[in-house]
């Protein structure tokens, strides 16, 4: 991922502490129907990496088995394939069959940029009927989907991207990500976006980039978090700012979160194994739970 790259001689002039909350945030976990425990998944956004040979996948595993190897490893995945093209229920099928072997696994596909970028959610209710038909074959190991906007798509859109909201099946959750600053610079543009979606019942997407801290607004709509995490290949500042959501996130168990669901990336995505073992390892120890980690077959791979 590309998104909020800085240079490695810029990365000591980032403020990388998170915001505090604001009241929508406050407000949605007070009111929150409490459960039993919280839901928590760590992935990746894409299985199929050949950097992963040899560090947590076996050095001849062929493409087509590369979901297989990532199953064993990660309870989750951030689903960019579906951004690219939109998959019938034969396709998907095959997927949720191999991903069986771990019930706990959770596919959260991103909705498809025909939809989101070259539609920019006008005249979409065909290819969103389609990608709806083809994802709800995962069954279920099916998560939430999340829908980006491109950084293009201006607050001029939100009428747009209501109606389009409005129009979604309410048996999938879904999560937005905006990208375009001014959803975060101008004050009331930001508040009438995220009422809209706590209206709506629909999540807001936290990208946490090095060089886009607007991005991480701490914004939740709804009682779920939904964060993708950009590290810098294990530059220090990575383990420190793991460590800081670790700690926002337990505050926000305590106050009421239902569920988190947590994907790596990286702008190498060599590294995204070994920081989602860490975020994994804090998790369990902070949270009081027991998520699967990652297994190594170079035990130096862990190292930072």
């Amino acid at each position: 991922m590309e998104f909020g790259k800085v240079t490695e001689e810029q990365l000591p002039l980032v403020d990388f502490t998170l915001p505090p909350d604001p009241q929508l945030t406050i407000d949605t976990l007070k009111a929150a129907t409490p459960k039993k425990a919280l839901e928590v998944h760590v992935g990746c956004a894409k299985w199929g990496r050949k950097e992963w040979l040899g560090q947590i996948y076996p050095e001849k595993t062929k493409d087509a088995n590369f979901l297989d190897e990532y199953i064993k490893h990660f309870d989750s995945i951030e689903l960019n394939a579906t951004f690219y093209q939109v998959y019938g229920p034969a396709a998907i099928e095959k997927w949720k069959i191999k991903a069986e072997k771990n019930p706990n696994f959770r596919f959260c596909p991103k909705f498809p940029q025909n939809i989101s970028h070259i539609k920019r959610l006008k005249n979409a209710r065909e290819v969103t009927t389609q990608f709806y038909e083809g994802i709800m074959a995962f069954g279920e190991l099916l998560g939430p989907l999340f829908l980006q906007l491109g950084d293009n798509y201006t607050p001029k859109s939100l009428p747009d991207l209501e109606l389009y909201l409005k129009d979604l099946p309410r048996d999938v959750p879904v999560f937005v990500e905006v990208r375009h600053k001014d959803w975060f610079a101008v004050p009331t543009v930001r508040t009438e976006l995220f009422d809209m979606l706590k209206s709506l019942n629909i999540g807001a997407v936290i990208t946490d980039a090095t060089g886009r801290r607007d991005c991480v607004h701490m914004e939740l709509p709804t009682p779920h978090a939904f964060i993708r995490f950009v590290g810098n290949g294990l530059h220090p500042t990575d383990r420190t700012r793991i460590d800081e959501w670790v700690q926002r996130i337990k505050q926000w168990q305590g106050q009421g979160l239902q569920s988190l669901w947590f994907f790596m990336h990286q702008h190498d995505e060599t590294h995204s194994p070994v920081q989602c073992d860490y975020v994994i390892e804090q998790l369990n120890k902070h949270l009081g739970i027991d998520l699967m980690r990652p297994k190594f077959i170079n035990k130096n791979a862990v190292l930072f």
